[in-house]
């Protein structure tokens, strides 16, 4: 089941994306905001696999509340202009949807939520490794090797067993759409950690072998979430 909220300022909008929630079966809306602010509330303690956002708000507009939001999820813009659709596009949207649109159109776009979000987390057969853009090369980092993710403004250092660490120019936002959904955590504003690797938590500090990781209280409620599972 897919997880979403939806954020829009028209409560009638909100309805419909309700209704066709239900339709659809694999989506399970768990709340609706009219408001940014409760929306960014309610990400910073639950994770989500999807956001249904408005782009033109009272206060924030979709672009931005989407430039903001720090968890990996998925994001499917809703908006009565079809002049943000390119730019949607840029900001990495799984799609867009022109308001008013139909059911159909409503499932196409849920559709390829769904393929995502079932490859992210069913065998992963496909992203067993990655390659990344370090030093003027290609270099290819298996998935299993890494020890722990930390963030350094816009670069990262990739902490890999065994190995040399590399650093790579790139958001942790953007590396943690690499990275199997069910195997990898973001558990600081700094830090994206392997579940599999974590030895022990002890007074919100993580251990993987000799490292020892904060654990913020922005993230907690989703990592407890996902170590419980």
């Amino acid at each position: 089941m897919i997880r979403a909220i939806a954020l829009d300022d028209e409560p009638l909008a909100l309805k419909v994306i309700e209704s066709f929630c239900e339709r659809v079966g694999y989506i399970h809306l768990e709340k609706t905001f009219t408001k940014t602010a409760e929306a960014h509330k309610y990400l910073r303690k639950q994770p989500v696999d999807l956001i249904f956002l408005d782009i033109q708000m009272p206060t924030q507009n979709g672009m931005e509340f989407y430039a903001d939001i720090e968890q990996n999820v998925q994001v499917i813009f809703t908006t009565a202009f079809s002049e943000y659709a390119v730019e949607g596009f840029n900001v990495n949207a799984t799609d867009y949807l022109l308001k008013p649109f139909s059911f159909d159109r409503f499932v196409q776009a849920t559709g390829k939520v769904k393929h995502i979000h079932d490859s992210r987390n069913q065998g992963q057969t496909a992203e067993q490794y990655l390659f990344i853009r370090a030093d003027y090369s290609l270099n290819k980092i298996l998935i299993s090797d890494i020890s722990f993710i930390e963030g350094l403004d816009d670069y990262l250092k990739i902490h890999i067993s065994g190995q040399k660490t590399i650093v790579a120019r790139m958001t942790m936002k953007t590396i943690l759409e690499k990275l199997p959904a069910t195997e990898f955590v973001r558990v600081h504003r700094s830090f994206i950690v392997p579940i599999s690797k974590i030895d022990k938590v002890r007074n919100k500090i993580i251990y993987i072998g000799e490292e020892e990781i904060p654990l913020s209280a922005s993230y907690e409620a989703a990592f407890l979430g996902m170590i419980g599972k």
